[in-house]
């Protein structure tokens, strides 16, 4: 059973009893019973292709399945190329980190968010420093100062179990 997608039939695969038929130029031939389309598409050696199946009366069009088979591949092939794939790059810091190791891991953060890329910004408290938050909440707020040029805080730093997490995405200047 040849189908172009989950409700287009092509040819003998159409049920219907009358449908309404559209020249492979676009002009409407009317509504005809079944065998008439069939007979109309035979004579122009082109496939029946039922396009719209819920219209009262459904839809078919006279034109050739394997190029229309064909273009729909190449429109859904530039949809997939023009999409823009988000990935999530990750960042640490420590609880204690140093003012030009902040600046460091900023400048790459701000890197990474001008190719579009979303920033998750870790900083895990071991040992002794789970009692110090305050300090890596604020180390938070300086990178967030650090990046704020081309960056929006998409989500809060929080506190995730030994962790502190914030996610970063690029700002829209539009």
């Amino acid at each position: 059973m040849r189908v172009i997608s989950k409700e287009a039939l092509i040819n003998e695969e159409i049920r219907e009893k009358e449908v309404r038929v559209i020249d492979e130029d676009g002009t409407q031939l009317g509504i005809l019973p079944i065998e008439e389309a069939m007979r109309l598409a035979g004579e122009k050696k082109q496939d029946l292709v039922l396009i719209a199946a819920q219209a009262k009366p459904p839809v078919c069009k006279i034109l050739d399945y394997g190029k229309y088979r064909y273009e729909q591949q190449k429109r859904e092939k530039d949809a997939r190329k023009k999409q823009k794939i988000v990935q999530i790059k990750e960042i640490r810091l420590s609880t204690f980190i140093e003012g030009h190791d902040l600046q460091v891991k900023a400048n790459n953060a701000a890197k990474f968010l001008k190719d579009g890329d979303k920033v998750k910004v870790s900083l895990r408290f071991k040992g002794r420093e789970r009692g110090n938050v305050a300090a890596g909440e604020k180390v938070m707020r300086t990178f967030i100062e650090a990046t704020a040029d081309v960056s929006n805080v998409e989500k809060q730093p929080l506190l995730e179990g030994r962790s502190l997490i914030m996610v970063l995405a690029p700002k829209n200047d539009k």
